[in-house]
């Protein structure tokens, strides 16, 4: 039986190392490791794309473009873990609870964007959404969302856990010139027709996101509540195996959301929250930005790209 060979490009950094992890140990396929002295060596790395079944690029959004213009092997099939090819043409964005066919667009595919950490939770909550028309398209929307201080990577890891640096010890909010890398993506797989407001930050804490985002029901289609909008997303989220929708909260006391919840595992949590008598409704997610944000989705969408070779 074929064992297919996989080749992480950047196994050194968060992501790779966990996507090796994940991987290392399996009898379905193989992992092909460059040695340090090999490593940045542009040659030696393109042999390695061109000989694999799928290549999995954990790098820079430039080093990842140059990766993938090396590549002369038609056969070659990739997962591009950066945000370079979220919403290029000829790219199958990879998440595969978009909508009904994009798992089996994802295994068929030969050019695979892993979703960034951030937008995994907005568009998530956004596009079934939206596509039922019951968020309208051009909706004044923003996203507010704090991750853990991994979502930097390594170098980010590294300075948040010196002890010297006491700046790390507190949330850092950024994103403020309002022009994040991650809001096309967002507007693109969401389905919006303008660019939301995005405010992230980091909390001095390693991994887990906590997402929401704010709806005012007076902006919504006549007659839609929370409740409708809870029902499409449980609806389109019956039977996923990572994505859970909690039961609707309105008119009680609500719980606090917990970033971390969902830490070392593939889970996405989607909740919606209402006060009806204030016509005010947020929806959350919650996941781990190293998980369902990155590495866990791309060992997600290799087992579906695993079905077709």
């Amino acid at each position: 039986m074929h064992q297919p060979l996989v080749f992480i490009d950047g196994d050194q950094g968060t992501t790779g190392l966990l996507i090796h992890s994940r991987l290392q140990g399996r009898d379905n396929l193989r992992l092909l490791t460059l040695p340090d002295s090999e490593r940045k060596d542009p040659k030696r790395r393109a042999e390695a794309i061109n000989s694999a079944d799928v290549a999995i690029l954990c790098l820079p959004d430039d080093a990842a473009r140059q990766a993938v213009a090396t590549i002369n092997n038609t056969t070659v099939r990739v997962i591009d873990a950066s945000s370079a090819h979220r919403t290029a043409p000829g790219w199958v964005y990879g998440l595969p609870e978009l909508d009904e066919q994009q798992a089996e667009r994802i295994a068929q595919a030969k050019r695979v964007s892993n979703p960034g950490c951030y937008p995994t939770g907005a568009i998530a909550l956004l596009r079934p959404l939206v596509s039922a028309g019951l968020v309208p398209a051009d909706y004044p929307l923003t996203v507010n969302a704090v991750s853990g201080y991994s979502g930097g990577g390594r170098a980010a890891v590294e300075r948040h856990e010196s002890a010297a640096d006491k700046a790390a010890q507190g949330v850092l909010v950024y994103g403020l010139n309002l022009d994040h890398k991650h809001v096309p993506e967002i507007q693109a797989h969401a389905g919006l027709s303008h660019r939301p407001v995005f405010i992230p930050s980091y909390g001095s804490y390693r991994q887990g996101i906590a997402l929401t985002i704010a709806l005012q029901t007076r902006l919504l289609p006549a007659g839609v509540n929370a409740a409708h909008l809870h029902e499409r997303l449980r609806q389109h989220y019956h039977g996923s195996r990572y994505v859970q929708v909690a039961a609707l909260k309105q008119d009680e006391a609500a719980p606090m959301l917990d970033p971390q919840a969902a830490n070392d595992s593939n889970e996405l949590q989607l909740a919606v929250f209402a006060n009806p008598a204030h016509g005010q409704i947020v929806l959350t997610a919650v996941f781990d930005n190293l998980g369902k944000g990155a590495s866990g989705a791309a060992v997600q969408n290799l087992e579906l790209m695993l079905t077709s070779i």
